[in-house]
């Protein structure tokens, strides 16, 4: 059985949205603001965390980026606004999709199904080599880790999955169009600029000087690579 969480600080939404889940024989749990949102998921690993934006005491972009300091746990974000931006900020904090208020419940369900499914399976198929050593990065695909001259740096899963996929295929250069397919699912909404978003973090993150990358680097026009002379 599915545990879900939904965020949200107005009661009708909440109570509109839990009753539809309870329909797929999930367990749903609510949070009325940030601060009862965060505490929940300190205590329980939920399969889905549907996440408004806008909430009192810690705004849902707060509240996305502090869970994402201790689980990867799936969330969707829900917001009223469709400016880009703000989906774009929401991928920043580390969240695994968006959806626009006002919504239809079963495109929701729909989402949740899918991101679920992706995750279930990434759960079920054995990594082929869970400790990936290349150079000065080194990635433990098993607790999805990584670290840079023997230093931990802190990731979301879906830029690991990012830098995964490059470090284990060095020297070749995805589109931005393929690597959303294969990390984010050919279902996934979004648009490319979600790529060069997380990539952009990752470099702020691993690279001595992000302007000036050693590890993911651009083939302008065409893609992304993660450059390996020893493979050449």
């Amino acid at each position: 059985m599915a545990k879900i969480l939904v965020v949200d600080d107005e009661k009708l939404i909440v109570k509109g949205i839990r009753f539809s889940l309870l329909q797929e024989q999930w367990e749903v749990d609510t949070a009325f603001d940030g601060e009862e949102a965060l505490e929940k998921a300190k205590k329980t690993e939920y399969d889905t965390v549907l996440l408004d934006i806008m909430l009192p005491k810690m705004s849902g972009l707060e509240v996305c980026q502090q869970i994402r300091e201790f689980s990867n746990m799936p969330i969707i974000m829900l917001t009223a606004k469709s400016e880009d931006i703000d989906k774009i900020m929401g991928l920043e904090y580390g969240a695994d999709d968006y959806i626009t208020k006002p919504f239809n419940i079963l495109e929701v369900k729909a989402r949740m199904k899918a991101i679920m499914r992706r995750n279930h399976k990434k759960t079920a198929e054995p990594a082929e080599k869970k400790i990936v050593d290349s150079g000065d990065l080194k990635l433990d695909a098993e607790n999805e880790r990584v670290f840079v001259k023997n230093r931990e740096v802190n990731v979301t899963a879906k830029e690991f999955d990012v830098l995964h996929l490059l470090v284990t295929n060095p020297n070749k250069v995805y589109s931005r169009e393929k690597l959303l397919s294969l990390v984010w699912g050919s279902d996934y909404p979004g648009d490319a600029r979600t790529v060069d978003v997380h990539i952009r973090r990752l470099r702020e993150k691993i690279e001595e000087n992000p302007s000036v990358p050693k590890y993911v680097q651009t083939k302008w026009g065409v893609g992304y690579f993660y450059k390996n002379d020893e493979t050449v």
